[in-house]
């Protein structure tokens, strides 16, 4: 197959300006209440049709023919703010519109176009559903860009790992930067060593695709700079502490933090916000040969600290600590790392909720506001400094992995803290990247967490300025 190559995917919406066909998003009250168009009333009364969220039913024209469809909304719709993603799914191929429904009509065109992503790269037969007509009060131009950051997130994710290694996310990375007109820079192979990367090359040594670090810069100088570094490890095998096939099996996911931040710089570039972005990705594939980085090595990373390799398998910490480095020298006013990083982080929220860490109250309680804003969930866990101890090693400055497997996220997360000292505001977040099971607004495979929450938190911050 030919590399992932970064285009605009087309949107699940319609701008068909005749007749459409109508779904009513209604509750059991309006059933109850005889508060929908009649001959949808009468239809949904004689299928015993309870409006129960997600629950769809096709109802006939006068005619007989094929009329509109009834969503149910259950009796919270709160609950379930992107339940339109089902229909993206379930409604027969054509055009729709949505009648007036008790949720805001941003929200439900971002459910359809959320529920309506398909993975068709590698289908014979491509999947062709409905569309929908945005109507005319909706942030139109908003909810296409934040598709088109989720959708690249999902895409770089799916992508399995013999096309999507560090040459082909390089790839990607560079198409996204050419179409927004951001310059790139490229440090590979041996160069790392020269530049001061030496964790970046230690990790990613051993693959046929050569480690490198790619960065993207866009924006106006004297603009607030941000500067979002994203975990690139296309594969993980575990290296010399090889994972089990069990744990390897999602590992083409292990670049999920990549995909995420370039999801949220698409979102930033495409709202051409005033910011001065920096994106930095350390691309690696962690392999197993026989120059492969070894348990008990010692390495000194970019900023001096040496680190003690007491297992292969955390090898996201050591990319990343020499990008968070490299960013830090030059004092951002903000910012944001994303990572597959720590299995703790599951076993602690589950896949679906997304740990983040930072030391600045401000901006905890600011994320935290974005993600219920836009019900993108996130849940902060501490930078807890009686726990620093842990990450201390006997022959070096520090371990990349603690011993007796306590509190990972948050020992993996102050790891990173020895490597930001000089950045204004920073977060860190332990994602997972993956939808284990479908749901209205995401079928399984790759996922953007954290991005939609982010984007409405720096949209609303950095416009003011």
């Amino acid at each position: 197959m030919p590399p992932y190559q970064f285009i605009e995917r087309t949107t699940p919406f319609s701008s068909k300006a005749g007749t459409t066909l109508p779904v009513f998003a209604v509750t059991p009250a309006h059933i109850e209440q005889g508060a929908i168009d009649p001959i949808a009333l009468d239809w949904a009364r004689k299928a015993g049709f309870k409006a129960d969220a997600g629950a769809l039913l096709l109802i006939p024209s006068a005619e007989g023919a094929l009329g509109g469809a009834l969503l149910g909304l259950g009796t919270n719709p709160s609950e379930l703010p992107f339940i339109t993603g089902k229909l993206a799914r379930e409604l027969p191929e054509g055009d729709w519109h949505i009648e007036a429904a008790p949720l805001t009509v941003n929200r439900l065109m971002l459910g359809f176009g959320l529920g309506a992503y398909r993975f068709d790269k590698y289908r014979t037969v491509k999947s062709n559903g409905a569309k929908l007509v945005i109507p005319r009060d909706a942030e139109d131009a908003e909810i296409k860009r934040v598709l088109a950051g989720v959708y690249l997130a999902r895409d770089l994710i799916n992508v399995p790992a013999n096309d999507m290694g560090p040459d082909q996310l390089e790839i990607a990375f560079r198409g996204l930067a050419a179409h927004y007109k951001a310059k790139v820079s490229v440090v590979a192979g041996e160069d790392l060593l020269k530049e001061n990367f030496p964790l970046v090359h230690a990790v990613g040594r051993a693959s046929e695709s050569a480690p490198r670090l790619l960065e993207m810069t866009w924006g106006k100088k004297g603009h607030p700079r941000l500067t979002l570094v994203g975990k690139g490890v296309c594969f993980d095998t575990g290296g010399l502490d090889i994972k089990p096939s069990s744990s390897m099996a999602l590992m083409k996911k292990d670049m999920g933090g990549a995909a995420n931040v370039l999801g949220l710089a698409l979102m930033i570039m495409d709202a051409r916000l005033p910011i001065n972005l920096r994106v930095l990705v350390p691309a690696v594939e962690n392999s197993i040969s026989a120059n492969a980085f070894r348990p008990g090595d010692i390495y000194k990373s970019r900023k001096g600290l040496t680190v003690q390799i007491d297992n292969t398998d955390a090898e996201g910490r050591l990319v990343l600590a020499d990008a968070l480095a490299y960013a830090d020298e030059d004092a951002p006013d903000l910012m944001i790392d994303m990572a597959t990083l720590t299995g703790a982080a599951r076993v602690a929220l589950g896949p679906d909720v997304p740990p983040f860490f930072t030391d600045d109250e401000d901006l905890a309680h600011s994320i935290a506001d974005a993600s219920m804003d836009v019900d993108d969930p996130l849940w902060r866990l501490p930078l807890y400094m009686g726990y620093d101890k842990d990450i201390r090693s006997r022959a070096a400055d520090i371990t990349n992995a603690p011993a007796g497997g306590m509190a990972g996220s948050i020992t993996a997360a102050l790891f990173l803290k020895r490597f930001v000292t000089q950045t204004k505001k920073w977060a860190h977040f332990d994602i997972y990247g993956w939808s284990l099971s479908e749901r209205p607004h995401s079928s399984i495979g790759g996922e953007a967490q954290a991005i939609r929450a982010l984007f409405h938190y720096i949209s609303r911050t950095f416009a003011k300025t």
